[in-house]
């Protein structure tokens, strides 16, 4: 009995290596960035609020992952994605005429990423209505990770991983090694948040703009490829053999990553300060429908005069375009 308990452990934990990157979006460094900075362009009356828990909501925006393969929550995982290509017909535009249209299985294998966070949306609205703090801050952190998956080009796409244009490995590399070797370098500074009067139609917008990417995205890499010393390509120790992270991905050699980033022309930063403004816009929109409530007063005064004096220097490094005060887990560095 051991022994078989033994086996299913292993086999899973080969699995997970196997596979635990192919739809991390952002990995740790990007979501946790994009909801640490999209915090800085709320107004004022929700900025400080959410400032007052920036710490759980830039570490909870990598949480949905965690249950995904950590725990293996089952429910998770389609949720991250909607494989475009394999709709057929059109495809609704709400959950509920999703739910009519489609059976629970191919819902589970094509994905409901955009059609989720609409239900998110109302899940917060409804929170921030009845002034429900810990609700409020446990669903905003959860929703800036599914729009940032809808920033994610590939997360929009069958061929997630490049498996079927003979790319396998592309998503980790564009989503977490890319961020990390050249994120530092990146501005986060996006508009104040904007009031979205369609939340449906801009959750169509945001994937179709995504998915738009998927080609140039691709090409460029293969391109590249194509025409790089084979040796060049990826790290390798003493013996030739590739080097991998602790999720089993290939890891690239800077020179590589650096060819490849600048090749793309700002993509990536473009799409992470996409989502950044998207997160913002839709936090905003939640609050305004749901009758702008004063969540000043779900916090003690005390806390909120305790963090005044970071509040004002985080802030004014967040108008430069740059964070502070918090570092994401390595996944190639």
């Amino acid at each position: 009995m051991m022994k078989k308990t033994f086996l299913r452990a292993a086999l899973a934990l080969l699995i997970f290596a196997g596979s635990a990157g192919v739809l991390f979006a952002w990995g740790s460094w990007g979501h946790q960035h994009i909801n640490n900075s999209a915090i800085f362009a709320l107004p004022e009356e929700m900025r400080v609020f959410f400032y007052n828990h920036k710490d759980f909501i830039t570490e909870e925006s990598v949480v949905p992952d965690l249950r995904k393969y950590t725990i293996n929550d089952k429910a998770e995982f389609n949720r991250h994605y909607i494989d475009l290509e394999d709709f057929s017909g059109e495809i609704p535009r709400t959950s509920k005429e999703a739910m009519a249209k489609y059976d629970e299985k191919t819902l589970q294998k094509n994905g409901i990423l955009p059609w989720y966070m609409q239900d998110m949306m109302e899940k917060l609205t409804k929170a921030m209505k009845d002034k429900r703090k810990t609700e409020i801050l446990f669903i905003a952190s959860d929703l800036g990770h599914y729009i940032g998956d809808a920033n994610m080009p590939l997360h929009t796409s069958s061929n997630h991983d490049g498996q079927k244009s003979d790319q396998r490995g592309i998503h980790a590399f564009w989503e977490s090694q890319l961020p990390e070797y050249f994120g530092e370098g990146y501005n986060f500074k996006v508009s104040d948040a904007v009031f979205i009067p369609d939340v449906v139609a801009e959750t169509w917008n945001i994937v179709n703009h995504s998915h738009s990417l998927i080609d140039t995205l691709l090409v460029v890499e293969k391109r590249l490829k194509a025409s790089y010393p084979a040796d060049k390509v990826y790290k390798a120790d003493d013996k030739g053999v590739v080097i991998k992270n602790k999720f089993g991905q290939m890891t690239h050699t800077r020179e590589y990553a650096q060819a490849y980033h600048t090749a793309l022309n700002g993509m990536v930063q473009n799409q992470m300060r996409h989502a950044i403004q998207d997160l913002a816009n839709f936090w905003y929109t939640a609050w305004v429908n749901a009758g702008k409530p004063n969540l000043n007063e779900l916090d003690p005064a005390e806390l909120t005069s305790r963090n005044r004096k970071s509040y004002k220097k985080d802030l004014k490094l967040s108008r430069k375009g740059k964070l502070f005060g918090f570092r994401p887990e390595d996944e190639f560095n």
